[in-house]
């Protein structure tokens, strides 16, 4: 990797940072609002595989932060750069398209690591949490960052404009955050539902980082890191030929 990659991979990172009242503890405020609300209701009343409804809850929020910050991270400074025209001036550069790729969604992944871990934070007082086998942990917030990063990356070469961005948030990426057992465990619904959630890959990054707090989960966690994996590199093989071919990017 050359010194373009560091310097835009450094610009993306610091992009977000010097505005971390809004990239950072706004999100962090909108996950602690959720968790208030729903354990205020569901508290006592709902356990899930034996875990007390907060404690099952909180990994939850914290996953789905991580996804929906790294995608908000690539989508918004590329649709920003077009929008702008400055992004010629992160083309012109003598950069390839795989370093390209990777500083967008490596920065994408920070962002997402650091919400993440704000949530966690200030979400760990409410209920006791188990670090049952950090490792899935770790591996399914990394992927699941890289693979919304990549689809951030997708969105922000797709739109022309924030209103198609905005679009292509509303109507996939917030339906499948929300739709994917974050606030349930997917057995309590109907067999229809059921199996259309598992369908939906965001269950399965959801469900095996979940795995990794308590040990249990709806479906197997090497069944999850299969999927997850596969839609990783496919989603990475499809983001470098837009690349590649320059599509949107290069006249």
């Amino acid at each position: 990797m050359g010194h373009g990659f560091s310097t835009l991979f450094y610009k993306e990172v610091l992009r977000f940072w010097k505005v971390a009242s809004q990239t950072v503890a706004a999100p962090v405020l909108t996950s602690l609002l959720y968790l208030l609300i729903f354990s205020h209701v569901l508290e006592g009343h709902v356990r899930i595989h034996g875990i007390a409804y907060t404690a099952f809850l909180i990994p939850g929020l914290v996953m789905m932060s991580v996804l929906q910050n790294a995608f908000a991270n690539s989508s918004s400074s590329l649709i920003q750069s077009k929008v702008t025209g400055n992004i010629v001036f992160v083309l012109l550069p003598p950069i390839s398209y795989f370093e390209f790729f990777l500083a967008y969604v490596l920065a994408s992944v920070v962002r997402g690591i650091v919400v993440g871990a704000g949530v966690l934070l200030a979400t760990f007082w409410f209920a006791p949490l188990g670090f049952a086998e950090p490792a899935w942990i770790l591996a399914f917030a990394l992927m699941g960052g890289a693979i919304l990063g990549s689809l951030g990356v997708i969105a922000g070469i797709w739109a022309d404009k924030f209103d198609q961005l905005a679009a292509f948030q509303n109507f996939l990426i917030m339906p499948l955050t929300f739709l994917s057992g974050v606030f349930y465990s997917i057995k309590s619904l109907p067999p229809f539902w059921q199996e259309l959630s598992r369908w939906n890959p965001v269950f399965y990054m959801i469900d095996g980082f979940r795995h990794g707090f308590f040990g249990v989960s709806d479906a197997s966690p090497w069944l999850s890191l299969a999927v997850v994996g596969g839609c990783l590199v496919l989603l990475t093989v499809f983001t470098l030929n837009l690349l590649k071919r320059g599509y949107k990017l290069r006249a």
